[in-house]
């Protein structure tokens, strides 16, 4: 530290009460998605609800809330001047945390591990925000503004266009690019979901410059019990789903769920995957209903959805290649 700094240290950030009650209601928000999966694990919900539709939009929004807070956090904790033993510190607790999460879920679901999550893209997304931290607010928005943009083109105007097999495996997928990412309980890719994060960093500098920082702070002056959940989020993260597990377990264990219809299941999911790439929805349910019948009758359907064969494996693609051969030969 020069003497000049050591005269004229950097302001000290004001607490903002609100930030910690807006994480306290995206852990609420976060709960009551996993609640949804576990009964969807149970077989107390149709298969894919958790995944498709309104959940689908919900786990995303929920995704992008944690992040784009952990954005803004990043800048009030670390703006003008970076505090390298705190961030350090935050940074080994998180990806800590991460390794852990990734290592359980490994012996809970082999197949469906968690090998790149929240906790995984938090960790690395605020390394990169350090880059971003003292760029202009409109560089940083710009980077978010192009990253949006890709998306749309890739998910609508041109399906699949940053998408390749290369990137299929767990070594690469976490990257984004994938066009089969490996099966997982939870997976939030560093593209595009860093530009949450950006987004959060770029929305602090703005509120810094327009000094909106004392004013932000006012609108709540006392903690309540979602602020004061919010300041332990990572430990509330860790815990909350093995309990929610629990229960459903125990109700299971007096009133179990009636045992799902693998076709019905197939189908759901597969044309789900289907509309979302933009296909007709008539040729999807043909897709599906030409695919289950010929799963089915391997005897693959139940593998492909239990985990135990991937959708890369050669016997699902070739039957996928055969139907898709047959529809257009109908057509």
């Amino acid at each position: 530290m020069t003497v000049a700094e050591s005269q004229n240290p950097a302001p000290k950030m004001p607490r903002i009460t609100l930030i910690d009650t807006l994480r306290g209601l995206a852990l609420i928000a976060m709960a009551t998605y996993h609640f949804t999966w576990d009964l969807e694990f149970f077989g107390y919900l149709d298969p894919g609800t958790a995944t498709q539709g309104f959940f689908r939009v919900y786990a995303r929004s929920i995704a992008s809330s944690f992040l784009f807070l952990a954005g803004v956090s990043l800048v009030l904790a670390h703006f003008p001047t970076i505090r390298w033993y705190s961030f350090w510190k935050r940074f080994a607790i998180v990806a800590g945390a991460a390794i852990a999460i990734s290592i359980a879920t490994l012996v809970a679901f082999p197949n469906e591990w968690i090998y790149f999550g929240i906790l995984h893209n938090i960790a690395l997304s605020s390394l990169i925000g350090l880059a971003f931290l003292r760029l202009p607010a409109l560089v940083t928005g710009a980077v978010v503004v192009l990253i949006a943009a890709a998306m749309i083109i890739d998910y609508s105007l041109a399906p699949g266009l940053l998408d390749s097999a290369a990137f299929n495996t767990r070594f690469l997928s976490w990257l984004g690019f994938a066009e089969i990412p490996p099966r997982s309980n939870d997976y939030v890719p560093l593209f595009p979901w860093v530009a949450a994060l950006l987004a959060g960093v770029a929305v602090a500098r703005s509120a810094i410059s327009m000094n909106w920082l004392p004013r932000l702070a006012a609108i709540q002056t006392k903690p309540n019990l979602l602020s004061k959940a919010g300041r332990h989020s990572l430990i509330i993260y860790l815990v909350h789903q093995p309990v929610l597990i629990a229960l459903v377990y125990l109700v299971s264990l007096v009133h179990p769920a009636p045992p799902p219809d693998p076709r019905q299941s197939y189908m759901l999911s597969c044309e789900a995957g289907c509309n979302r790439q933009a296909n007709d929805r008539a040729l999807c349910e043909r897709f599906c209903g030409c695919t289950a019948d010929r799963l089915m009758a391997q005897s693959l359907i139940i593998p492909l959805q239990t985990g135990t064969i991937a959708p890369q494996d050669d016997r699902v693609q070739a039957i996928a290649e055969e139907c898709s051969i047959g529809l257009q030969l109908s057509d």
